[in-house]
């Protein structure tokens, strides 16, 4: 294959590769520097949080809404047949423990006499 260019043009053409080049090295120089490096580590960081963020929000929202299915109806109405037992129970576990958590009048008239 024979090289019909006169020296200018390959003179010129090597002056364009250089150029080329030189784009090319400034662009590995800066990929590589350690401001960029740890710039695309904590956006590649806050990119993960904010879509798992994002998912956790979704998962609860629709945990919240599957249980507020169970209590009210489509209308907004309350389902009573579920609303009052469930409030029944509420009620009866905080009087169990506000009862549970109250020393005995038989124990602070031990505790007092000792």
């Amino acid at each position: 294959m024979s090289d019909t260019r006169t020296p200018a043009q390959i003179e010129a053409d090597i002056i364009s590769r250089r150029a080329q080049l030189a784009v090319v090295l400034d662009e590995i120089g800066v990929r590589v520097h350690p401001k960029t490096m740890i710039g695309d580590a904590k956006a590649k960081v806050a990119s993960t949080v904010d879509r798992t963020a994002g998912r956790a929000f979704v998962a609860v929202n629709r945990s919240v809404s599957d249980v507020k299915a169970q209590f009210v109806t489509e209308d907004g109405s309350p389902r009573l047949e579920r609303v009052i037992p469930a409030a029944l129970l509420v009620a009866g576990a905080v009087a169990l423990l506000t009862v549970s958590s109250r020393p005995s009048s038989s124990r602070s008239s031990r505790r007092k006499r000792r």
